[in-house]
């Protein structure tokens, strides 16, 4: 849910501080694995606490994200595989609609608890998200192919180069260097760095 907070503050915050905002889809699972990073909700009191912390950014962001302690399994069963091939194959064919596209499938699963794994549902976001049928199914079609397993899978070691251990991770390229940024609690730096 972190990553729906900080999707839409730098929606918000990209004319005001005049950056170049650019998605990149990278595999969580990948990124846990590779780095041996577990989900917060394992650990009870972790768990417990992200609900209500959750809720205070929920209502001082605006976001609509509603999760009770039984959405902690939900999550932990639904793989964000697919719907991040989806986005890739997108990503590789009309990157103008990553926007509008990553937006949706946060607010179906975050908001309306929707498997986003499964095919329909994903044509479902797609067409909210303003694609046309057949830019939806091309992308459905291109998701097991091998150009697009491929490029998720640079993208993800990509993000694991700049030292993501987990999501969400920003990345500023700012003054010639990278500086990474991991959760949604830490936009300030990334203003601060950034000169705003």
């Amino acid at each position: 849910p972190h990553n729906s907070f900080t999707l839409q503050v730098l929606c918000r915050y990209r004319h005001i501080w005049n950056i170049e905002l650019r998605f990149r889809p990278a595999f969580l699972g990948g990124i846990m694995q590779q780095t041996g990073n577990k989900p917060p909700a394992m650990l009870p009191k972790r768990g417990e606490y992200m609900l209500k912390d959750m809720k205070r950014m929920a209502k001082y962001y605006q976001v609509p994200v509603h999760m009770s302690p039984d959405d902690f399994q939900r999550i932990m069963g639904t793989s964000s595989l697919t719907a991040m091939r989806f986005i890739t194959a997108m990503d590789m064919t009309n990157p103008q609609y990553l926007e509008p596209l990553s937006r949706e499938f946060w607010m179906r699963f975050w908001s309306q608890h929707e498997d986003i794994s499964q095919p329909e549902n994903i044509l479902a976001v797609a067409r909210q998200a303003g694609l046309s049928a057949e830019l939806s199914q091309k992308a459905l079609e291109m998701m097991s192919s091998p150009a697009v397993k491929d490029r998720l899978k640079e993208t993800t070691a990509e993000a694991l180069k700049h030292g993501a251990f987990g999501m969400p991770a920003v990345v500023a390229h700012y003054d010639g260097k990278p500086h990474l940024f991991f959760g949604s609690d830490r936009l300030e730096l990334l203003g601060s760095v950034i000169g705003e």
